[in-house]
């Protein structure tokens, strides 16, 4: 197989640009036949909202294809409004829409893992992060995202993070470069909340976390971030992501590469049970 490159390296235009033209058409869709059944059930918005729990803004919204749904809202809607699953089937490609279009592939690929390897030297890996420090690395972009784009874009991260629920568990690594650890995003209550969270998932039998030192004097990793991950069917996967830009890797001889890199830098890095007891050491300095 070849290698797929992400949406956000082979379309034109910004960020935000892209995101709406490859998450508003299943969006436009899923309003469309909700506003359908809605009509056909007799019901006004205020009414609908009752019924579901949510403001006439938010329904007018989620019809116009403007908000992404969240899944419990489809099922009371399907169930509401009498339409036979036909909302709920289009849950999977809705969910999709809620994340940025350059990691829509991957986090399909990665909601289906049953091994999942990351190496990050920027920022804590999505799968560990709080949501205050989600939220601190979504207001740092630049340009800005609005409120309401951040505070979906939270929500799908810590969606993602529903993988350590999965039976059985996928086995997860991951090698953290101390630097990332030591960075302060969101303020010093929010990196000590991170780091309780890190040495929290650490404790799992499924999770092995290890610390890449600033004092090695060897550093595989030094071009940057990737994640290795294994599917059900056997597939091994890369996925790399630079400034926005993304790509799927499934090429053997590249994935294989990565693979070794990563062999290296859990080498190179600390063992787990030392790297939580650096992470608790960091989190006493604080």
């Amino acid at each position: 197989m070849g290698e797929l490159a992400g949406p956000a390296e082979d379309e034109s235009g910004t960020e935000e640009e892209r995101d709406a033209g490859a998450g508003s058409g299943i969006l436009r869709v899923f309003g469309r036949q909700l506003k359908r059944f809605r009509v056909r059930a007799g019901l006004e918005r205020p009414e609908f909202g009752s019924m579901t729990g949510y403001s006439v803004s938010t329904i007018a919204a989620y019809e116009q294809g403007r908000r992404v749904p969240p899944p419990k809202f489809i099922d009371r809607a399907d169930e509401v409004l009498d339409a036979g699953g036909v909302l709920q089937e289009m849950k999977e490609e809705v969910a999709r829409a809620q994340y940025p279009a350059f990691f829509r592939d991957a986090a399909k690929l990665e909601a289906e893992a049953v091994e999942l390897h990351v190496y990050a030297n920027q920022a804590v890996p999505g799968l560990l992060q709080t949501p205050e420090y989600a939220r601190a690395v979504f207001g740092m972009m630049r340009p800005p995202l609005d409120e309401d784009s951040i505070a979906e874009r939270v929500v799908a991260r810590l969606a993602r993070q529903e993988i350590f629920a999965k039976r059985p568990e996928p086995l997860m690594s991951f090698v953290i470069d101390e630097s990332v650890l030591r960075r302060p995003i969101g303020g010093r209550d929010v990196l000590r909340g991170q780091l309780e969270q890190i040495l929290l998932v650490g404790q799992k039998r499924t999770v092995e976390i290890q610390v890449m030192p600033l004092a090695s004097e060897e550093n595989a990793g030094l071009a940057g971030p990737f994640t290795l991950i294994e599917t059900s069917e056997g597939r091994r996967i890369a996925y790399v992501e630079i400034q926005n830009v993304s790509h799927v890797h499934t090429e053997r001889r590249l994935v294989k590469g990565l693979e070794v890199k990563y062999g290296i830098l859990r080498a190179q890095a600390l063992t787990p049970q030392a790297s939580l007891t650096y992470v608790e050491k960091l989190l006493g300095e604080l």
